[in-house]
């Protein structure tokens, strides 16, 4: 089974030939009808010497299949701006949250005011105290 995008099947990619299924092991199939041993021999000869394209071309598929993820992605997000003096919540990350609270702890913490946008989706916060945290 061809996976879409490499075009190649998994088998291929990692062994460098095709496969003979089980299935067509059993039952008369083309393959086994018209296997000749000396072809066989040059066709695996020729699919090594060939191996660097298949590669290349994998390689690009793989490429131009992550650009299409990608676009289609960022296509569906939709970034929320804050301005300073806005007023938000922050959530709990692995490095603020209290090991004592585990699973029914609380996933979003706050109220923190933006004081500062640096670049995009970045700010820095300070809370209802006005102790700025220490990082963005």
């Amino acid at each position: 089974m061809v996976k879409t995008p490499t075009g190649e099947t998994p088998f291929k990619l990692a062994f460098r030939i095709e496969t003979v299924i089980p299935v067509e092991v059993g039952m008369l199939s083309l393959k086994r009808t018209c296997y000749d041993k000396h072809r066989n021999n040059k066709g695996l000869k020729l699919a090594l010497d060939c191996l660097p394209e298949v590669n290349d071309d994998t390689a690009q598929r793989m490429a131009l299949y992550q650009e299409r993820m990608t676009r289609y992605y960022n296509q569906r997000v939709n970034l929320k701006h804050f301005n300073p003096g806005d007023m938000v919540s922050r959530k709990v990350s692995q490095a603020t949250k209290d090991p004592n609270k585990r699973k029914l702890g609380p996933s979003w913490e706050g109220p923190y005011k933006v004081v500062h946008y640096s670049r995009r989706g970045s700010y820095y916060l300070e809370d209802a105290n006005g102790k700025p945290s220490p990082h963005p």
